[in-house]
């Protein structure tokens, strides 16, 4: 369908995941940071799930990206998705150690977000995230995302905030 894009902020680049960034989701899935999320058992796991972002671009349209920031260091991932157990179509985030508090998971998740909808044109996302990361709520709320009680979830623990067009910010052109 679509080749993933390039998509460039003010401070990152959102790109296509290549090789070299395995060992660093491998490393982000064996710490605590990944507690909220289900983690890999095996690096073929982790291959294969990443494999999965990496062809959703071509057969659906969506999938995840690579954050990276302008200096060349793999910061985390930004993903749109919808595997067979989401009820619907996911805005995601993942940010490594190093990289939470600076702003990064916003700028990416606001780019991502913003894609989705005005290249996308998707009507609406939402994000499945644990009750218990705060960091993620935060994220969510910050980005003007609203809690949608009435929502599906696959986790009875995941809470589900939803994202509209008009709860975005400026659009795509700011990051031009």
């Amino acid at each position: 369908m679509t080749a993933a894009p390039i998509i460039e902020t003010d401070r990152l680049i959102l790109r296509p995941h290549e090789a070299g960034d395995l060992d660093k989701f491998w490393n982000f899935f064996q710490s605590d940071r990944s507690k909220y999320m289900d983690a890999p058992d095996s690096r073929s796991q982790l291959w294969t799930g990443l494999m999965a972002e990496v062809g959703s671009w071509e057969v659906y349209g969506w999938g995840g990206l690579a954050i990276e920031t302008k200096d060349g260091e793999l910061a985390g991932q930004i993903c749109i998705s919808q595997p067979p157990h989401f009820p619907e179509l996911e805005l995601g985030w993942i940010a490594f150690e190093g990289f939470e508090g600076a702003g990064f998971a916003f700028e990416a998740a606001s780019a991502m977000r913003d894609f989705a909808f005005e290249i996308l044109e998707v009507p609406t996302l939402v994000s499945y995230i644990d009750q218990k990361n705060r960091r993620s709520i935060a994220l969510a709320d910050r980005m003007g995302a609203v809690l949608d009680p009435d929502a599906q979830s696959y986790d009875p623990a995941d809470l589900v905030y939803r994202h509209t067009p008009d709860s975005s910010g400026p659009g795509l052109e700011a990051y031009a």
